[in-house]
């Protein structure tokens, strides 16, 4: 696992529109475009499934365990894991500030997103 440049992860924590491809039972095909709300915390990328543990990317992301991300106009290979559950209150901070005024925002800190709470890191080539 690698860490994010700075740069990369300002761009990504700037925007909205993070869309998230893990891969497909085959490892190679990436799925479907995802669009996910995104945070950053402490130097880390972290997204939750809307639908919870139950979401396909996030079930994906859980057994393949790497992807793509599309955001602020780059593209990534990342890895993903289950975030910490201890990280639960801060992250939840984090989609409070960037997410303030939106009406989907208690379900994004809700129990069921909560625990699809996904860690996203750069993989080295």
């Amino acid at each position: 696992m690698t860490t994010w440049t700075p740069g990369d992860l300002q761009r990504i924590a700037a925007t909205d529109d993070l869309h998230i491809c893990p891969f497909r039972a085959d490892g190679i095909t990436y799925g479907t475009p995802t669009w996910v709300w995104s945070v950053v915390v402490d130097d880390q990328l972290y997204v939750r499934a809307y639908q919870g543990p139950a979401s396909r990317w996030y079930r994906s992301a859980m057994i393949q365990r790497a992807g793509r991300i599309a955001a602020a106009g780059g593209q990534w290979e990342v890895s993903f894991e289950a975030a910490a559950e201890d990280l639960n209150e801060v992250v939840d901070a984090a989609y409070r500030r960037k997410y303030a005024a939106d009406p989907y925002l208690s379900h994004m800190i809700g129990s069921n997103a909560r625990a699809a709470t996904v860690q996203i890191s750069p993989r080295a080539d």
